[in-house]
């Protein structure tokens, strides 16, 4: 299943994906870092640069909870003269069931509050989900620099 919000037409990957193993929490901590980075790197004002940190948070902390290991992987997007980070969190776990109901407010299946992949989705620019049950998930999601 796949849920896609503002797509923008036209618009490229430049440079190389930065790759991150994720298989521990010591592994988020540096794929936040390297992601704020990025995005500091990329003239991203500060608040948007947290934003983006707690995205990558969020879904690798998904990947070591639900999957036990996956990669979130980073890459800088141009469309036009506007730039962008995209970041994909991928896995080969156990996937989502029901996408539409990971989806909304308040679903959780760990007992949290299911505030993970709705604030994802909230935000970021674009948002897309590919999920097949028994074999993994893809998170794509791209913030756009203001």
């Amino acid at each position: 299943m796949m849920s896609k919000q503002s797509g923008q037409p036209g618009r490229t990957q430049v440079g190389g994906p930065v790759r991150i193993s994720i298989r521990s929490d010591s592994d988020i901590v540096v794929a936040r870092g390297k992601g704020r980075q990025l995005a500091a790197d990329l003239g991203f004002q500060s608040t948007e640069s947290i934003l983006i940190a707690t995205v990558i948070s969020e879904l690798a902390r998904n990947i070591v909870r639900y999957a036990k290991a996956g990669d979130i992987i980073l890459e800088v997007a141009v469309n036009g003269a506007a730039s962008g980070i995209v970041v994909t969190a991928r896995d080969d776990g156990p996937g989502i069931w029901n996408v539409e109901q990971a989806l909304q407010v308040g679903y959780s299946t760990s007992g949290g509050l299911g505030l993970g992949l709705p604030g994802v989705r909230r935000l970021m620019d674009e948002f897309e989900i590919v999920s097949k049950a028994g074999e993994g998930t893809i998170v794509k999601t791209t913030k756009w620099k203001r």
